[in-house]
């Protein structure tokens, strides 16, 4: 997946089918939380080079 930031414009471009399958899901999840009032929180830390996952909870 190709990440690409602009000002406050992330973009993110699926570069396989599955992860074409996964951006649809995750789009499918963010619309929602605007309905149901939701957020998407990161959670823990990202260090590039010690922990490669960024994770993040929905409230």
């Amino acid at each position: 997946m190709k990440i690409e930031l602009e000002g406050t414009l992330i973009r993110m471009i699926p570069e396989n089918d599955s992860e074409r399958d996964q951006l649809n899901q995750l789009w499918t999840i963010v619309i929602g939380c605007i309905d149901e009032g939701l957020k998407l929180v990161p959670v823990g830390e990202y260090i590039p080079g010690v922990k490669e996952v960024a994770t993040f909870n929905l409230e």
